[in-house]
């Protein structure tokens, strides 16, 4: 798409509504996932108030988008994208500041010199917030009756499910009586009328975090920042969307990706897959109230696992959970049925809400979905360590080679951040996934490991290729295989081999190669990023404040999440600092001089 032609494009495409909230221009912007933040009036995490703080220092850089990971309520690890309602949002980011009688309660914001969200946090708020509640009088407070009126669809179910829930001790809705398993409608109007003080509690506080956060977006609106929400493809097993709608979910499979060079198992995420059939037949209406819903709080919108509206990787639910995505098959099974199949889906998207849709399009897509996004006019990512020339030149994209119709960035919020990608996985290839290969070709690993592999060079499950093999020859040769049996080894090889040394001259570096990157260099790569064709550039905080002295130590520490696993350092990470000292610090400066430099300003 030449440059001159994006606005004229856009404005013929399908979504050429959507477009009019930013404009046909390129802006840059920032991922913030709201629990990495925090200030001096938050209470342990990161909250609605501080989203105001936020905008600020946006405006300050000179961003005019903030991305927020998923705001709905958490389950038990704490992951939004595994969220117990595809609605209700997070009570533990509700802000007390909003509340005099809690003025005189005296309370450590941020505990320690941690750089990990210690969850407990949200009990003590929730505790604080019932005492709250139990003081109000809502009998004649008609914006929350009319609140629960315009949320109908959703906010009693969710509200039933979570009492049902502490009732039951937190086990999962599928392990309950068969009575409220399967919705006795006599026996759930008997419980929330025992229950019905608990019931309004969950109800008031979606109510209270609902007030706070369209706050913020007005905020953001006036000061010329738009904020950018994430719309997860996929819901909990255990949430109240599925327990409400049982019939919209395919509850015999679990979703996942499947195998590919990143992770040879490929992945298992646990999620029901969607009966499409049945959403269908309800003309959708779970799909729309969920954007009416979101426009309360966003002007654009990023649809996670875009693909996964095309054909989604599904695993039989009773599969073995150590073979992750090996035995999965995409659904629909016919390929011929994808295009129709994803079109449809984001016809009823757009044609459902005024937001600017953007889609996470990463990992092997087809081209059907790729086709489809470009005529919808939604931008795709273009995350800059994988956007490549896969088959010619086995070589980084200049930013003039980058899709106009895209949000580039360094990393996202399942990778390393950038400096860390530098250090320890560019160059590199899974270890993982080479086991499995060598296993398939009769191949001796530790052999073949011991004469391709620099052991010094090779951590966190990567291994760095040494510099003598040099040419595919060399590798053919060592693996002792003929050509046409290897074909994907030689690929791993051609997009991996010395990828440092490709990048640093394409930044224009002299010298020898470094093994770590300076701030000078993560500058070099920023900009690279933001003078790129693509009409959004947003890069997380982690890799903007990873210009200064914000962080210490080895970058691989600060990471969002490591997908696949089960730890309290996934879905926690938070910034050394608070964000009223962010505002003031002088690598702001550099941000917004490199944003203007690129245009984006």
């Amino acid at each position: 798409m030449p440059e001159s032609s994006l606005e004229n494009q856009l404005s013929s495409a399908i979504s050429k509504d959507n477009w009019k909230y930013t404009g046909f221009k390129k802006r840059a912007g920032v991922l913030i996932p709201l629990f990495t933040v925090y200030s001096k009036k938050s209470f342990g995490i990161g909250d609605l108030g501080d989203l105001k703080l936020i905008i600020d220092w946006a405006k300050t850089t000179a961003n005019s988008i903030v991305q927020l990971l998923p705001m709905n309520e958490v389950g038990s690890l704490s992951c939004p994208y595994d969220a117990l309602s595809s609605f209700a949002l997070e009570p533990a980011y509700i802000c007390l500041k909003d509340f005099p009688s809690l003025k005189e309660k005296k309370f450590n914001p941020v505990p320690g010199d941690d750089l990990h969200v210690d969850y407990s946090v949200k009990e003590e708020k929730l505790r604080l917030l019932w005492d709250i509640y139990l003081l109000q009088d809502l009998s004649e407070e008609s914006a929350f009756e009319d609140f629960q009126w315009k949320n109908a669809y959703w906010l009693l179910d969710f509200a039933l499910f979570k009492v049902l829930k502490e009732f039951y001790q937190g086990r999962p809705w599928y392990e309950w009586e068969d009575k409220f398993k399967q919705r006795d409608r006599a026996a759930l109007q008997e419980f929330w009328q025992e229950n019905i003080e608990k019931v309004t509690f969950q109800i008031w506080l979606q109510w209270i975090a609902f007030k706070q956060f369209k706050t913020a977006r007005e905020y953001a609106s006036r000061n010329g920042v738009f904020l950018k929400g994430d719309l997860p493809v996929l819901v909990s097993r255990d949430s109240a969307d599925v327990w409400a709608h049982a019939g919209f979910f395919k509850l015999d499979f679990a979703a996942g990706a499947p195998p590919d060079m990143y992770c040879a198992k490929g992945q298992r995420w646990g999620m029901p897959t969607y009966n499409w059939d049945n959403i269908a037949k309800d003309e959708y209406l779970y799909i729309k109230e969920k954007l009416r819903y979101a426009e309360n709080f966003y002007h654009i919108l990023r649809i996670d696992h875009v693909v996964g509206l095309f054909r989604i990787w599904s695993i039989p639910y009773n599969d073995l959970q150590e073979n992750q995505g090996l035995n999965g098959v995409f659904d629909p099974m016919d390929e011929k049925l994808w295009a129709g199949h994803g079109r449809k889906i984001l016809d009823v998207l757009l044609k459902n809400t005024n937001m600017l849709l953007c889609a996470e399009d990463l990992g092997v897509i087809p081209k059907c979905c790729t086709e489809t996004l470009l005529e919808f006019g939604i931008p795709g990512n273009d995350v800059q360590r994988w956007v490549k020339d896969w088959n010619i030149r086995h070589d980084f994209l200049i930013p003039g080679e980058y899709r106009q119709l895209s949000v580039a960035m360094l990393s996202t919020h399942d990778t390393t951040n950038w400096k860390a990608w530098w250090k320890y996985e560019a160059g590199t290839v899974d270890e993982g996934l080479f086991v499995r290969k060598c296993k398939d070709r009769g191949i001796d690993f530790l052999g073949a490991k011991a004469e391709l592999f620099d052991s010094s060079l090779s951590l966190h499950g990567r291994l760095r290729w040494r510099k003598d093999i040099d040419c595919v020859d060399k590798l053919i040769l060592l693996l002792g295989k003929r050509r046409e049996d290897i074909g994907d080894f030689i690929e791993l090889y051609e997009n991996s081999y010395a990828e440092k040394d490709k990048l640093w001259k394409i930044l224009g570096c002299s010298g020898e190669v470094a093994e770590d990157a300076s701030n000078e260099f993560l500058a070099k790569i920023i900009q690279f990023t933001l003078n790129s064709r693509a009409v959004f550039c947003i890069n997380s905080i982690i890799d903007l404040l990873a210009l200064s002295d914000v962080f210490n130590g080895d970058p691989y520490q600060y990471r969002i999440n490591v997908p696949g696993t089960i730890s309290p350092k996934n879905w926690s990470l938070r910034l050394p600092i608070s964000l009223e000292q962010l505002l003031r610090h002088p690598v702001n400066r550099q941000i917004r001089k490199m944003i203007i430099d690129s245009g984006r300003g």
